[in-house]
Formats: C-alpha cells, sequence, structure tokens
C-alpha cells in the first residue's frame, strides 16, 4: 500500500483569559480554547490524523500534557515535528482537509492565513491544504459557545 488515509478529531473547551488560536492563527474574540498547549484543536485533530495515517499513533502518545516541555507550546511546532516524523518514516502528505465547528466567532477572513500556516509546516502546496468552518445552528457545546470542535482528514503517500 503506497497511500493511507487517517482521521483526526479534537475538542477544547472555551474560557476567558486566553487567546483564541485556531490553525496557528490567532483569531480575535472574547475566550480561548483551554488546553496543556495553546489548545489549537485545528492542528490537534491535524496531527492526529497524520499520525494515524502512517499508524503512528497519536498527538497523546508524542506530547503527553504530562511534559511540561509542550506547556504553552505552539502547536505549529508540534505540527513540524510530527510532519519530520513522518518523512523519517518514509512519508509525505499528498493533503488535508480540516473542518472547524463552532457557532461563533465567523472565521472566513482567517481560513487562507490558517491555510498558508498549516502548508508551510507541512511543507505541501497550498492546494494541498483544505480548511473549512461549520457552525451547528446552536446545537451542542459547539453550539452554545462551550468549546470549539475539529474533524481531519490527511492522506499521505509513501516516498
Amino acid at each position: 500500500m503506497t497511500d493511507r488515509v487517517g482521521i483526526g478529531y479534537d475538542v477544547h473547551p472555551l474560557v476567558a483569559g486566553r487567546p483564541l488560536i485556531l490553525g496557528g492563527v490567532t483569531v480575535p474574540f472574547d475566550k480561548g480554547l483551554q488546553g496543556h498547549s495553546d489548545g489549537d484543536v485545528l492542528l490537534h485533530a491535524l496531527i492526529d490524523a497524520l499520525l494515524g495515517a502512517a499508524a503512528l499513533g497519536d498527538i497523546g502518545t508524542h506530547f503527553p500534557s504530562s511534559d511540561e516541555r509542550y506547556r504553552g507550546i505552539s502547536s505549529l511546532l508540534l505540527l513540524e515535528q510530527a510532519a519530520a516524523l513522518l518523512r523519517r518514516h518514509g512519508w509525505r502528505v499528498h493533503n488535508t482537509d480540516v473542518t472547524i465547528v463552532a457557532q461563533a466567532p465567523v472565521f472566513k477572513p482567517f481560513i487562507e492565513p490558517m491555510r498558508q500556516a498549516v502548508a508551510a509546516r507541512l511543507g505541501v502546496g497550498l492546494d494541498s491544504v483544505s480548511i473549512k468552518a461549520k457552525t451547528t445552528d446552536g446545537l451542542g457545546f459547539e453550539g452554545r459557545g462551550e468549546g470549539i470542535a475539529a474533524h481531519a482528514v490527511a492522506m499521505i503517500t509513501k516516498v
């Protein structure tokens, strides 16, 4: 098998007093995501999708929240390390697709900078990175503004 697909999912609660960082981009909002690192659910889901596709475990295996080295770390750095791990195992990223699930804020102005940040860290073209945002029309924890979730799919190719 030369191509593989992985799926990732992450969710964090929204809390006051933290910046909202998604896809490595700071999004103006009155709350941010709680987490040991920067709480970037988009990148956490993507990292899990990439690691899963290569059968290399998950984000908690490689970057455990029990390790103080990762406290407050930018998830862009974690994405770079995950991409380097894939390369060391003979894989390259073919394409990724991530969906942010949140009622607010509006993410449209930030999607392109997110795509650019992800593409740069993965070493792929912008046409290999898709990021979308969806609301839940007020349903569930996302719709009530309690948290943000992200779903990711990644395809990798054996080099």
